[in-house]
C-alpha cells in the first residue's frame, strides 16, 4: 500500500493514537509497544496460529448462529486463516512482559485481523481506518472478538499451542531418540565396561546395558508427558470475563471448539469448570514439572555421555562421539562435545522456566491468573527448544558414536571384580585379596590364584571371574 502520509490516525476509548501507514493493528496495539518497552521476547508461531483459529472457529460459529453478518464473518474467517498461516506474523508486536491477561495480545490480533478484513471488503486502512464509520465495517471488539474475553482466550490459545507442539514436535523427537538409544544397546549389547557408582568402580556392565537405561528413561519421560499432555484438552474458551460466560451464546464454546479441533486436527473440548480454568493455570503447571523431569532425564544422560566420551588420552575414553567442529580456538585439533553441551544448557533453560511457571502458577488471585502471557512463553519456549535440541541429540550425537576398546581393557583391571568371589569364599577373603590387589597393581585373577586359602582350580576362578557372567543374575546359587 502506498500513501503520501507516513502515519494514520486510529482511534480508541482513551482517544486518538498514530500508527505508522504500514502496520496492521490499531490504538490498543500502538498503546502496548508504548507501555511495555521490556524486551525483545514476543509470541511464537505456534501460539499466534492457535490464537488466529480460535478467532477463526469463532467467526465460523458467530456466522452460523446469525451473530455475525455473513460479510464480515466470511472476511474474519479469510482474515484470520491467513493470520493462522504465517502471512501477519510481523504485525504481532506485543512484548510478551505486558497485562497478565494478555489483553494486548488479544486485541493485537483482533486488531490485525479487523484491518486486514477491511482490506478485503474493498476499504482503505489508511484513509480515515481509525474514525467509527470505518472501524464499524469491521471492529476488533464488537465482531473479531465477539464471544469471547482474553481472560479465557489467552488461557485456551496456550493450551492449543503446546498441546500442537507436544504432539507435532516432541513426542516424534523422543520417539525417534528412543529408537536411536535402542540400536545402540543392541549394537554394546556384548561390549563390557566397568560400573560405576559414586563416580568409583564397581561391578562390570555393558554399554548396552547402559544404553537400554537411557532408553527406558526417555520411554518413560515420552508417557508422562503424552499423558500430561493430556490435561491440555480442556479450555477456557466459554468462560469470557470471570468464568460464567457472560456475552455468550448458548452452545457458542462447544460449538467453537468442535471448529476449532477441526482445524488442529485434535479433539479439544470446553473446560469441566470455568471458574478454574481461568483463575489457575494448573495444567499448565503440571505439564511444565513433566518437562522440567524430562530435562533433568536428559541431563543425565548428557553428562553420562561425556564422562565416557572424555579425554581422548586423559579420560575415559569409553566412546567416541562424531567430531561436529573444532573445539578450541587456541589448542589445535581439540574436540569437545557440544551437542551434549548444547542439550544440557537447553535443559537448564527449561528447568529455569519451570521455577517461572511454577512462580506464576501461584499467583492467581480470585477469578483470574494474571501472569498468562510469561507462562505461555516459558512452556512454548521449553517445548521448543527440547524437541529441537532432541531431534539434534539424535542425530549429531547418539546415531554416530562409537565404542573404544578401552572399556574391556579397563574392566581386566579392576578391583570390583573380586565381588563375583564373595559368595564362594567369604567377604572377607575377598576384600584381603580386593586390597592386595589395590596395593600391587595386580588383577583380581593374579592375587586369587596366590591365595593358599583358596581351593578353587583356575578353570573355576576364570569362571567366576568372567565379567560378562557378572552382568546378569546367576542361574542358580553357587
Amino acid at each position: 500500500m502506498t500513501s503520501n502520509h507516513s502515519f494514520r490516525v486510529e482511534r480508541d476509548s482513551m482517544g486518538e493514537v498514530l500508527v505508522a501507514n504500514h502496520c496492521y493493528w490499531g490504538a490498543s496495539t500502538q498503546r502496548a509497544i508504548a507501555n511495555f518497552p521490556v524486551s525483545s521476547l514476543r509470541f511464537n508461531r505456534a501460539f499466534i496460529r492457535a490464537l488466529a483459529l480460535i478467532k477463526l472457529a469463532a467467526a465460523t460459529v458467530n456466522l452460523k448462529q446469525g451473530i455475525l453478518p455473513p460479510h464480515i464473518a466470511k472476511a474474519i474467517i479469510q482474515a484470520s486463516r491467513e493470520a493462522a498461516e504465517g502471512r501477519f506474523d510481523q504485525h504481532f508486536v506485543v512484548d510478551i512482559f505486558q497485562t497478565g491477561s494478555g489483553t494486548s495480545t488479544n486485541m493485537n490480533a483482533n486488531e490485525v485481523i479487523a484491518v486486514r478484513c477491511r482490506e478485503l471488503l474493498g476499504k482503505s486502512i489508511i484513509s480515515g481506518a481509525g474514525s467509527a464509520t470505518e472501524k464499524a465495517i469491521v471492529h476488533p471488539n464488537d465482531h473479531v472478538n465477539y464471544g469471547q474475553s482474553s481472560n479465557d482466550v489467552i488461557p485456551t490459545a496456550m493450551h492449543v499451542a503446546a498441546l500442537s507442539e507436544i504432539n507435532t514436535r516432541l513426542l516424534p523427537a523422543l520417539e525417534k531418540l528412543s529408537s536411536s538409544l535402542g540400536r545402540k544397546a543392541r549394537q554394546f549389547r556384548t561390549v563390557i565396561k566397568t560400573g560405576r557408582t559414586h563416580l568409583q568402580d564397581a561391578t562390570p556392565v555393558t554399554l548396552g546395558q547402559e544404553f537400554s537405561g537411557y532408553k527406558a528413561q526417555i520411554n518413560a519421560a515420552r508417557r508422562a508427558c503424552k499423558a500430561a499432555s493430556n490435561r491440555l484438552s480442556k479450555v477456557a474458551l466459554g468462560g469470557t470475563a470471570v468464568g460464567t460466560g457472560i456475552n455468550t451464546e448458548q452452545g457458542f464454546a462447544a460449538e467453537t471448539l468442535t471448529v476449532l479441533s477441526g482445524e488442529l486436527g485434535f479433539s479439544v473440548r470446553e473446560a469441566d469448570n470455568h471458574f478454574a480454568a481461568q483463575a489457575s493455570i494448573d495444567d499448565v503447571v503440571a505439564v511444565s514439572a513433566t518437562l522440567k523431569s524430562l530435562a533433568i532425564a536428559l541431563t543425565k544422560i548428557g553428562n553420562d555421555l561425556r564422562w565416557m566420551a572424555s579425554g581422548p588420552r586423559a579420560g575415559l575414553g569409553e566412546i567416541v562421539l562424531p567430531d561436529l567442529q573444532p573445539g578450541s580456538s587456541i589448542m589445535p585439533g581439540k574436540v569437545n562435545p557440544v551437542a551434549l553441551e548444547s542439550l544440557l544448557m537447553v535443559c537448564a533453560r527449561v528447568i529455569g522456566n519451570d521455577a517461572t511457571i511454577a512462580m506464576a502458577g501461584a499467583s492467581g488471585n480470585f477469578e483470574l491468573n494474571v501472569m498468562l502471557p510469561v507462562s505461555a512463553f516459558a512452556l512454548l519456549e521449553s517445548i521448543e527448544i527440547l524437541a529441537s535440541s532432541i531431534a539434534n541429540l539424535s542425530e549429531k550425537c547418539i546415531d554416530g558414536l562409537t565404542a573404544t576398546a578401552t572399556g574391556p581393557a579397563l574392566v581386566a583391571r579392576s578391583i570390583a571384580l573380586c565381588t563375583a568371589l564373595a559368595p564362594v569364599i567369604g567377604y572377607d577373603l575377598a576384600a584381603k585379596i580386593a586390597k592386595e590387589a589395590g596395593t600391587t597393581g595386580e588383577t583380581i585373577y593374579d592375587v586369587a590364584r596366590r591365595q593358599s586359602a583358596l581351593t578353587l582350580s583356575d578353570a573355576e576362578l576364570k569362571r567366576i571371574l568372567n565379567p560378562i557372567v557378572m552382568t546378569r543374575p546367576a542361574k542358580k546359587p553357587r
